[in-house]
């Protein structure tokens, strides 16, 4: 089978180890750089250029599409689905699993617990923005955040008003969520393959740091995720259509609460702390699903 990982870096972890399973299990694989696909859009012929070929002899394709190229990066994976080509995420999902507010939104609606959130148009009544999810301390994210990036723990009601302030006069989307105390600067992220949770991880961020992003500096051990744990994760992955992602979420009295799913989960982390060969999973999903 001749599989496609559509990757900007060919040095990263998590592209890596694909390969690594990919060839292991007697398939071809290709790192393609999707900012150097040209689409060819033409009657019934839809083909893709890379370099001095067509992209005519592809079985599957595995996006790993950074937040910085989304649109062009989607549009490539959009142009594979249309030649009939598999795809372990589909560009669709991608694109709603990236637009944080339209995720949580859907992710709400089908009764998937989260923290409190709250959106508005740049309102000046930021007080009642404060209220709505609770009080301080309270958490600021820009919706075009990534990897930790562009979150800020709000501690007191003058500091959440700045913030706010500064971010509404920079016309910066943020969102306003809730402060789970009780999940002590920790998380859980669960790796979601086909309908089923391969591997799961708690991260904890270090001392005196809120977010437990692994590459702030965080750790990360294995963990049996609970009833409701691995129902949230599947629930997640199942109502944005993302057979494979990333689950993350909070340990709170009143449940597991998720915080977003991710549609390029990077596999270091997670294959460090469980031991598994998360990137052999995929690769079988992959094999699964295509002739």
């Amino acid at each position: 089978m001749n599989i496609v990982i559509l990757s900007r870096n060919a040095s990263l972890y998590s592209t890596k180890r694909l390969v690594e399973a990919a060839e292991n299990r007697g398939h071809k694989v290709e790192i393609i750089d999707p900012l150097k696909c040209d689409i060819i859009i033409e009657k019934e012929k839809p083909s893709i250029y890379y370099k001095d070929r067509y992209l005519d002899y592809v079985d599957a394709i595995i996006p790993r599409i950074g937040a910085s190229i989304t649109f062009y990066g989607c549009a490539v994976v959009r142009q594979f689905e249309e030649m009939g080509v598999f795809t372990i995420s589909p560009s669709d999902s991608i694109l709603k699993s990236r637009d944080k507010l339209r995720s949580l939104q859907s992710l709400s609606k089908a009764g998937i617990g989260m923290p409190k959130t709250v959106f508005t148009n740049y309102s000046r009544d930021i007080e009642e923005v404060i209220e709505h999810v609770g009080g301080t301390p309270l958490i600021i994210k820009l919706l075009e955040g990534t990897q930790g990036l562009g979150v800020v723990l709000a501690e007191t009601q003058n500091a959440a008003q700045s913030v706010l302030e500064a971010f509404n006069g920079l016309q910066a989307r943020v969102i306003v969520q809730e402060f789970i105390k009780e999940a002590k600067g920790a998380d859980l992220r669960a790796l979601v393959v086909d309908g089923q949770v391969v591997g799961a991880m708690k991260r904890q961020g270090k001392a005196g740091e809120f977010r437990s992003n692994l590459h702030r500096g965080g750790s990360a051990n294995i963990i049996t995720l609970d009833d409701e744990e691995l129902k949230v994760a599947l629930s997640a992955a199942k109502v944005l259509k993302l057979p494979v992602c990333g689950v993350d979420m909070l340990q709170s009295a009143r449940g597991p609460l998720l915080l977003e799913v991710n549609s390029t989960p990077g596999l270091e982390g997670i294959e460090d702390a469980t031991g598994k060969d998360i990137a052999a999973s995929i690769i079988r999903f992959i094999e699964r699903n295509t002739n």
